[in-house]
């Protein structure tokens, strides 16, 4: 048997529906999108999430991640939705995303599809390739990731 892998992320604000089909492209609203051609890091946007978990270890940790890489990149955003996130690195809206203990798979499995199928790169934070199960991911074009990575190994991901 032969399964085609689909990814579908709606906005909850009901303006915005990212999909996505494994060999047929990622498009939102009905129209094809690209991950961004941004080359450095410097004037990188990131997108990060905190993770779900609210423990102050957990926290300080996520926060002072963040932090480091302020100096290292443009901007950083946190949207509250790692399958958003994802999707805006599709679309070219952000550069770099990741995320440390997300929920589960659901938060990343269509998202994964939709950043693939735009030209993007998905990954664990650490560089090696992604486990859906491990509630780390990481999503950039061919020229950052590497740049993004070790910036991400220097905060000790």
């Amino acid at each position: 048997m032969r399964y085609k892998t689909l990814g579908r992320d709606p906005d909850p604000h009901g303006c915005l529906l990212f999909t996505g089909v494994q060999g047929k492209g990622a498009f939102l609203n009905g129209k094809p999108i690209k991950v961004s051609t941004q080359s450095e890091l410097v004037t990188a946007l990131l997108l990060a999430e905190a993770g779900v978990k609210r423990d102050k270890a957990t926290l300080d940790d996520a926060t002072n991640r963040i932090n480091s890489l302020l100096t290292k990149v443009r901007n950083v955003r946190i949207c509250g939705s790692c399958a958003l996130d994802l999707c805006s690195v599709a679309c070219g809206r952000a550069d770099i995303f990741y995320e440390i203990e997300f929920g589960g798979p659901w938060d990343v499995a269509a998202g994964v599809v939709i950043v693939r199928e735009a030209g993007g790169l998905i990954f664990d934070p650490s560089g090696k390739d992604l486990d859906i199960t491990s509630q780390r991911v990481a999503a950039s074009n061919a020229s950052l990731k590497e740049l993004f990575v070790e910036a991400l190994r220097l905060t000790n991901v």
